[in-house]
Formats: structure tokens, C-alpha cells, sequence
């Protein structure tokens, strides 16, 4: 705190350091601040207000590099002021932030990277809850209950039976069109039938079904309980008793597996349509000659492995969508973001589920 003698030069400062004083007395200590020395001699009373202002000058003033003194302090003052000084915060050091500093890119992918490990573990011990509540469900059938399940059954499935059948169809029709201009430098358009059926069949036709519904009924999930979240609604079901899993998770998640591979049929039906009918106008392969071709080259086997991943993707698709809307907060900002999330990350797990699955077939050739 500095020496107790006084000089000539020193501010002095008298009366009341207190509370009700705290605006004169900040006035009073800017020019002690610029002598560099306080008398405090003539203080007749001091409180933890008037002691912080004068520890905040002293700080301020070393801060800028000039020296501070305190002088004529009494013993309670004193006593004071030290405790005062012991109870402040020390200032949290400034780092400088420069732009583009590859630390700083490091350190943020090292948070992403943490951030996504959390969510992946939250999302696994989710996914475990929902496996745990359906074994509940398979001992006692009668706690699903029916008309939420056929209501999501509609909004989930029957209703994106349209835009289904229309990507199909046009997705048939661009690979018959791109298939034809190439194989028409080999003579081999009649090949484009197998093209068609194989791709469409196996792959692109339960894949992009896969990815319509986690677009347009995950994020649906995500959204509604999401608002449920936000109302507090959830909170509400768990005082009454009720598992918001059995209630919001399940139905959703049944309704999918059930109706993901009816989707996935039709959109390959749509896309073997579009195909057939754009190998007639481009390469005049009537529908009778795009049938037998079908028929004969084109084995079951590859409908029935494009059909066998739709109930994965179905889960992956209501798990995480539902998961997420659990995850949201108070906020519209919240709801949005992780409305995003959900689409983004269903879309992503179905494409590697899809790559590991093509990579399963073809181990075993299949």
C-alpha cells in the first residue's frame, strides 16, 4: 500500500469514502492518479466501495505504468484496503487474436471435432434408449398406440408418395438420356435397359428416397418435437407419467420403418417407367422390348438388396430426427439450427450406410 509519511506532493483526499460518496470520490482520485501519491489522513470514514475505488485507481495507474502511493493510511484503513485487495479478481490476461494465425484454426477444429464426439455419443445413447423402449414394446404390444401411428404413418409416408414418384420418374429418364449418348458410340444401347434397371433398382432408387424423407420427415420431426420442447410440453408429459420415447419416438420410428420401403418400391417402379419411356422416344426400344430386356438380364436379387437397406435408413432417418428435436432449447434459434442439423446429418449416415452396405454386397457378390 506505500509508506505512511506524507509530501508535499501527494493528492489528499478527506471525508467520507463511502457508498453514498463513490461519485466525488472517483472525481477526487483522478488527480491523485496523475501526483502518484494519495493522503488519506484526513479520511474520516472508509467502506468496501470507497477502498475499491481507491485499489481500481492504484491499478489503473500501474497499468499505465506510473507509480501509486497511498500515505497516512491508518490501521483500519489499512486493514481494509488488504482486504479488499485480496478479494478483487485478478484481470483474465487479453489474448491476441490474429486472423488467419493457424492456431486459431487448429484450435477451432480441435472444438468441432469435441463438439461432434459428444453429439455422436449423446446420439448412441439415444439410439440405445429407443432399442430398450421397443424390447419394452415387443414384451407389451399394447402400449403402442395405434392412431398416432397411423397418422405419421400418413404424414411421413403416404403423403410424399407424389414427389417420390415424380424424382423417381425423372431420375429414370436422365440415366436412360446420358446412358443412350454413351453407349450410342459402342452400338450398345440396348444396354441402357440394364443400366437403368441395375442403378435404379439397386442403388439410386431407395438412396434418394432415403434422402427425400430425411429432408422432408426428418426435419418435420425434428421440427414438431422441437416445439413441444420449447412449450414445455415434454417436461409436462414426464410429470403425468408419460415417456415421451413411447409417445413422440416410437410411432415416428415404426411408421418409417414400415413405410420407407414401400416408398422406395414405388420410386423405383417411377424410375423403371421413366427410363422405359425415354429409351422408346431416344433409342425407339419399345416398353415390350424394354420388359423382355428387363426380365432377362436384370435378376430379382437387385430389388431385394435396394429394398433390405430401407428399413436402416428408416432408423437412421426417425432416430436422429427425433433426437435432435429433444435437443432443442427455449429459442426459435435453436429450433432452426437444430432443424438443420438433423437433415444434415441423416442425409450424411445414410450415404455412409449406403457406401457400406455396396461394400458388404460386393465382398459376398451379391
Amino acid at each position: 500500500m506505500g509508506a505512511t509519511g506524507s509530501t508535499p506532493s501527494a493528492a489528499q483526499i478527506s471525508g467520507r469514502l463511502t457508498i453514498e460518496t463513490l461519485a466525488r470520490t472517483r472525481h477526487n482520485l483522478a488527480s491523485a492518479e496523475r501526483e502518484g501519491r494519495l493522503d488519506m489522513g484526513a479520511v474520516e470514514a472508509l467502506d468496501t466501495a470507497g477502498a475499491w475505488a481507491i485499489l481500481s485507481a492504484q491499478k489503473r495507474a500501474e497499468a499505465g505504468g506510473r507509480p501509486f502511493e497511498i500515505v497516512n493510511l491508518s490501521e483500519a484503513h489499512r486493514h481494509l484496503l488488504a482486504t479488499v485487495a485480496d478479494a478483487m479478481p485478478e484481470p483474465e490476461p487479453r489474448r491476441r487474436t490474429i486472423p488467419g494465425r493457424p492456431g486459431d484454426g487448429l484450435a477451432q477444429l480441435g472444438q468441432e471435432v469435441a463438439g461432434g464426439l459428444r453429439g455422436s455419443l449423446d446420439s448412441m445413447a439415444f439410439f440405445g434408449q429407443v432399442v430398450a423402449h421397443l424390447g419394452g414394446l415387443l414384451i407389451h404390444p399394447r402400449r403402442l398406440r395405434l392412431t398416432p401411428l397411423v397418422h405419421h404413418m400418413q404424414e411421413a409416408g403416404w403423403n410424399a408418395v407424389p414427389i417420390v414418384t415424380l424424382m423417381g420418374f425423372l431420375i429414370g429418364i436422365v440415366l436412360a438420356f446420358q446412358g443412350s449418348t454413351q453407349l450410342k458410340a459402342f452400338g450398345a444401347e440396348v444396354y441402357v435397359v440394364d443400366l437403368v434397371a441395375i442403378s435404379i433398382l439397386r442403388e439410386l432408387g431407395i438412396l434418394l428416397t432415403a434422402i427425400i424423407v430425411a429432408g422432408r420427415s426428418g426435419s418435420a420431426f425434428t421440427a414438431a418435437i422441437g416445439s413441444m420442447k420449447m412449450r414445455e410440453e415434454i417436461d409436462a408429459m414426464r410429470v403425468l407419467g408419460l415417456d415421451p420415447i413411447d409417445r413422440l419416438v416410437l410411432p415416428r420410428l415404426i411408421a418409417l420403418v414400415i413405410l420407407l420401403p414401400v416408398l422406395g418400391f414405388i420410386a423405383s417402379m417411377a424410375g423403371l417407367v421413366g427410363g422405359a419411356l425415354m429409351a422408346w422416344i431416344d433409342l425407339g426400344i419399345t416398353p415390350g422390348m424394354f420388359r423382355t430386356q428387363l426380365l432377362a438380364d436384370t435378376d430379382v436379387n437387385h430389388a431385394i438388396i435396394g429394398l433390405v437397406k430401407a428399413p436402416f435408413f428408416a432408423v437412421i432417418i426417425a432416430v436422429i430426427g427425433c433426437h435432435q428435436g429433444m435437443q432443442v432449447s427455449g429459442n426459435a434459434e435453436s429450433l432452426g439450427s437444430h432443424t438443420s442439423r438433423s437433415v444434415v446429418q441423416a442425409i450424411f449416415l445414410v450415404i455412409v450406410v449406403d457406401a457400406l452396405f455396396s461394400v458388404f454386397f460386393a465382398v459376398w457378390g451379391l
